[in-house]
């Protein structure tokens, strides 16, 4: 079963997006998190049971710096929880993907 999980959101800076955030979505940043291994931070909000985390490039030639370059601030990803990620693979495999 899927699930979605969160709703990734390319953006040129936290500290212009989190309060901008903040007042769309009428809650409040619950988590922030530097996260090294992809050069980027992250902060979080909660929608209901739906969650979106905001990504703001730490490295210049970073994945989210050059897709900020090439396509602006905007959707990037959408994540989804699986049961067995191995089986998914398999499922998506067979569908062609």
């Amino acid at each position: 079963m899927l699930q979605l999980e969160h709703i990734g959101i390319a953006v040129k800076s936290l500290t212009v997006s989190i309060p901008l955030f903040e007042k769309i979505l009428d809650t409040q940043c619950y988590k922030t998190e530097l996260v090294e291994s992809e050069n980027v931070e992250t902060a979080f909000f909660r929608q209901g049971s739906t969650k979106i985390e905001l990504l703001e490039s730490t490295d210049p030639e970073g994945v989210i710096a050059r897709f900020l370059e090439k396509k602006g601030e905007g959707l990037h990803h959408i994540a989804f929880e699986v049961a067995d990620i191995e089986l998914e693979m398999e499922r998506l495999k067979k569908e062609g993907f």
